[in-house]
C-alpha cells in the first residue's frame, strides 16, 4: 500500500492555513541573485538553505504587508491576490525545507531542513490566528466572482475559524504553543523512523527462497552470515519468500521496533498537544476536529463509515483466512497458527499452489527502467500528455530523474509544469514511497512542480532492480498524486491545487490507478524480460490478476485496523492510553494472524502524524476509487473517453470544487459501496466459486 509521507508539509502547505511573522528583510540584489523556485540550486548546506527560505519569508511578508495595509474596500485584487502570494512563497519554502529534511544528502542539511519545517509551521500557525488578515478576507464580497475563487476565500474562512482566530489573545498564544509542539514532535518521529534502520544478520541457509538476484546484491561477512537491513528493498523479500521462519520473524520485530521506545512518548506529547487544542477550540476530541472540514463531517459518521465497511468485508475476509490456514496445516501438518510475521509468507505460498502463480515469475519482467519507462507511456496516453526529459536540470542528487510535463490534449502542447523522480534507497534519505509538491502552480505566472520520493530496487551498476507486480503498481500510484498535482495545479490560485483537496479525498484519484495496472494490454506494452526481451505472457498476467484478487477482504479489515487505531488514539484521554494494549486488541479484533510480542508498529506508523486520526482517507478513497473505475471501458482503459473525461471532472478542478462535488460530477452520484463488495468478491468469480456472503 502506498502512503504519502509529506505529513508536515501537508500541515504547512496544504490547509491555507500559511502565516507571516517578521523577518530579517533581504536586499532585492539579494533576493534576484537566488533562483526563487529551488531551493537546492542555492547549495546543498544548511547556511544557503536558510538564506534561501529567509527570503521566501521576506517575500510572504511583503504580500501580508499589503492585505493590511488596504484602507478602502476590500477585494479580490487587492486582498485575495496578495493573500494568495502570500501563501505561494510559504508553501515554496515550507515544501523543500521538508523535502531537504526528507532527501538531504548529509545529516546537517536533514537538521537543517527540520528546523526549517518547524519555523515555517509556527509561522503558518501566526496568520491561521491573525484576525486582522481573517477580517481582510472576510470583507471581500462573493457576489459576482467566479465560483473558484469562492470556494477557495470560504474553503479559507473555514480554516481561520476551526483553527480559532476569534480567539482572546491569551488563548491564541497558548493555540500557537501548541500547534509549535505538535510539529516539533511530528517531526522528531518521522525522523527517529527514518534513522531508526536496523540489522540483522542471517546465514546462508536462512536465504533459502529469496530470489537469486536479492541474494546476489549482499556479500558475505567474513564469517559467512549476512547483513540485512529494515529497509523496504531487503525488508519486502524476506516476508514474502524467505523459508526460514525465524528469519521472518527476526525481520519482522526489528522493521517494527525501528522507532521503539523513542516514540512512544513522542507520540503521548503529539496526542497531548491535540487533545487540548481540540478541548480549547470546543470539540470533545481531536476526531471530531480533524473531520470537521473533511468529506467525511464528523467523528460519528466515521464510526458508521467504518463499522459498514467492516459488516461488507468481514466475511470475505474470514473465508479467505479459512481457505488461507487449511492450506497452510496442509503443508505443515499440526500447524496451530500462523503468525503476523508469516501472513504474507503463507499468502504467497497459497497464491502459488492455488493459481499457479509464483511472485518472482513476474520480476524478470520489471525492471526498474522499463517500468519507469512503461509508466510514463502509461500515464501519457491516459492523461493526454508528454513526457520530456530535462537534461540540464540541476536536482538535489545526480540520481534524480527530472522531466518536463506537456499537455497532449491540444494543438499548442504547451509545458504544464516538471516532477523529479528520486526512486532508490541512500543513507539517510525517508524510508518509504510518497509524492510531494515541490512548487504549486498559478495560472500564467508559475508552474507546479512536484515530486517522487520511494525506495525501489536498483539505481546502482550491476541491479536491474527487478520490481515485484506490487511494487509497479505503488509506483503508479505515487505518480497519479504528481498528475493531480500538475494537471489539477493550473488554476488561478496556488493553495487550490489537486494536493489541496480535502484530506480524506486525496488518495482516491491514485487508488482508482491501481486497478489500471492489471489490464494485460497495459503490461505488455513495458513487460519485459531484461535478459531476452520477451513480452511478458498473458498467461502469467492471468494468473497474477487471479492471485492478486485473493486477500482483498483481508486487506480491507487491515485498513480497518489501522483507521480503528488512529482514530482510537486521537478519541480518548491520551495520558491513560496503553498503546501496546491497544495495538494488541485492535490487531486480534481485526486479523485472524496471531499477534506477536515485541510488535511495536505504533512507533512508525508515521501516518499517525501527517493523517492523525484520519487514516481512514485510504479506506474512503478505496469505495471511490473502484467506484470510479468500473466508469471505464475495460476494453480500452486508457482511449476510451472515461478517460479525458476524468481528467477533466476529477483532476484539473483541483480543490476548486468540493470533494464531493467532484465525485458527482464524474459518477453523476455519490460514491456506494457496491464496487467495492464487487471488487472484494472477484476473487470468488475468478476462481468460479460462490461469492461469500
Amino acid at each position: 500500500m502506498a502512503k504519502d509521507r509529506n505529513v508536515l508539509a501537508k500541515a504547512v502547505i496544504m490547509g491555507c492555513m500559511m502565516a507571516v511573522t517578521a523577518t530579517a528583510p533581504l536586499s532585492a540584489q539579494t533576493l534576484s541573485a537566488q533562483d526563487p523556485l529551488h531551493a537546492w540550486t542555492a547549495g546543498a548546506d544548511p547556511a544557503s538553505l536558510e538564506s534561501w527560505v529567509n527570503a521566501r519569508l521576506a517575500a510572504a511578508q511583503a504580500e501580508i504587508d499589503k492585505v493590511t495595509a488596504v484602507s478602502g474596500a476590500h477585494t479580490v485584487e487587492n486582498t485575495v491576490r496578495p493573500y494568495d502570494e502570500a501563501l505561494n512563497q510559504l508553501s515554496i519554502a515550507g515544501n523543500e525545507s521538508y523535502l531537504m529534511y526528507s532527501v538531504g544528502d548529509a545529516a546537517p542539511l536533514r537538521d537543517k531542513g527540520q528546523a526549517l519545517v518547524a519555523k515555517i509551521s509556527s509561522i503558518s500557525t501566526d496568520l491561521n490566528l491573525n484576525q486582522k488578515v481573517y477580517k481582510a478576507l472576510a470583507a471581500v464580497p462573493l457576489t459576482g466572482v467566479d465560483a473558484a475563487t469562492k470556494h477557495y476565500v470560504e474553503r479559507t474562512l473555514l480554516e481561520y475559524r476551526l483553527a480559532g482566530v476569534d480567539k482572546d489573545d491569551a488563548t491564541r498564544k497558548k493555540l500557537r504553543e501548541l500547534q509549535d509542539r505538535i510539529t516539533q514532535q511530528s517531526l522528531v518521529f518521522g525522523r527517529n523512523v527514518a534513522d531508526g534502520k536496523k540489522e540483522i544478520t542471517a546465514t546462508k541457509a536462512e536465504l533459502d527462497g529469496l530470489p537469486d538476484d536479492y541474494i546476489a546484491r549482499h556479500k558475505p561477512n567474513a564469517d559467512g552470515t549476512y547483513t540485512l537491513t529494515t529497509d523496504s528493498p531487503d525488508m519486502t523479500p524476506v516476508s514474502n519468500f524467505a523459508k526460514s521462519a525465524d528469519l521472518r520473524k527476526r525481520m519482522f520485530i526489528a522493521y517494527n521496533t525501528r522507532a521503539y521506545p523513542k516514540n512512544t512518548e513522542v507520540l503521548r506529547n503529539i496526542l497531548e498537544a491535540r487533545q487540548e487544542l481540540a478541548t480549547i477550540l470546543g470539540y470533545k476530541t481531536w476526531a471530531d476536529l480533524a473531520t470537521a472540514d473533511q468529506m467525511m463531517g464528523s467523528a460519528t459518521k466515521l464510526r458508521s463509515f467504518l463499522d459498514e465497511v467492516s459488516q461488507a468485508s468481514r466475511p470475505i475476509a474470514d473465508k479467505e483466512y479459512a481457505d488461507l490456514f487449511a492450506f497452510a496445516q496442509s503443508q505443515e501438518p499440526g500447524l496451530k497458527s500462523i503468525s503476523a510475521a508469516d501472513g504474507r509468507f503463507w499468502a504467497e505460498q497459497y497464491r502459488r499452489a492455488r493459481y499457479d502463480f509464483d511472485a518472482q515469475s513476474a520480476r524478470p519482467y520489471f525492471p526498474y527502467t522499463q517500468v519507469q519507462e512503461g509508466i510514463l507511456a502509461t500515464a501519457s496516453k491516459l492523461f493526454h500528455v508528454e513526457f520530456k526529459t530535462v537534461t540540464d536540470a540541476k536536482p538535489w542528487d545526480a540520481s534524480v530523474s527530472v522531466y518536463d510535463v506537456y499537455d497532449a490534449a491540444g494543438s499548442d502542447h504547451h509545458k504544464l509544469g516538471r516532477i523529479y523522480l528520486d526512486m532508490h534507497p541512500r543513507e539517510g534519505k525517508d524510508k518509504w514511497f510518497s509524492a510531494a509538491p515541490v512548487v504549486p502552480g498559478i495560472k500564467g505566472k508559475q508552474l507546479p512542480e512536484g515530486a517522487l520520493i520511494c525506495n525501489f530496487s536498483g539505481g546502482t551498476a550491476g541491479d536491474p532492480g527487478l520490481m515485484e507486480y506490487g511494487e509497479v503498481v505503488t509506483f503508479f500510484h505515487e505518480f497519479g498524486h504528481l498528475m493531480h498535482h500538475i494537471l489539477g495545479g493550473q488554476g488561478q490560485w496556488s493553495n487550490a491545487g489537486g494536493f489541496n483537496v480535502e484530506g480524506d479525498f486525496v488518495e482516491a484519484p491514485s487508488q482508482m490507478l491501481e486497478e489500471m495496472f492489471r489490464d494485460y494490454d497495459i503490461l505488455a506494452a513495458f513487460g519485459k524480460d531484461y535478459k531476452t526481451g520477451a513480452v511478458i505472457p498473458r498467461t502469467l498476467v492471468d494468473k497474477m490478476n487471479a492471485a492478486d484478487a485473493f486477500g482483498r477482504g483481508r486487506w480491507v479489515q487491515a485498513q480497518l485496523l489501522y483507521s480503528t487505531y488512529s482514530f482510537q488514539v486521537h478519541n480518548q484521554p491520551p495520558a491513560s492510553i496503553d498503546f501496546d494494549k491497544l495495538w494488541r486488541e485492535d490487531y486480534e479484533h481485526f486479523s485472524p494472524l496471531t499477534f506477536l510480542d515485541g510488535d511495536h508498529f505504533y512507533t512508525s506508523f508515521t501516518h499517525l502524524t501527517g493523517y492523525s486520526s484520519n487514516y481512514y482517507t485510504y479506506m474512503l478513497d478505496k469505495v471511490i476509487a473502484v467506484d470510479f473505475f468500473a466508469q471505464f471501458d475495460k476494453t480500452n482503459l486508457l482511449g476510451g473517453p472515461a478517460a479525458m473525461r476524468y481528467r477533466k471532472t476529477v483532476l484539473e478542478p483541483g480543490a476548486t470544487k468540493p470533494a464531493a462535488q467532484l465525485v458527482h460530477d464524474f459518477l453523476g452520484r455519490p460514491e456506494s459501496l457496491d464496487a467495492l463488495k464487487t471488487w472484494m468478491n472477484e476473487q470468488f468469480e475468478t476462481k468460479g466459486m460462490k461469492a461469500a456472503k
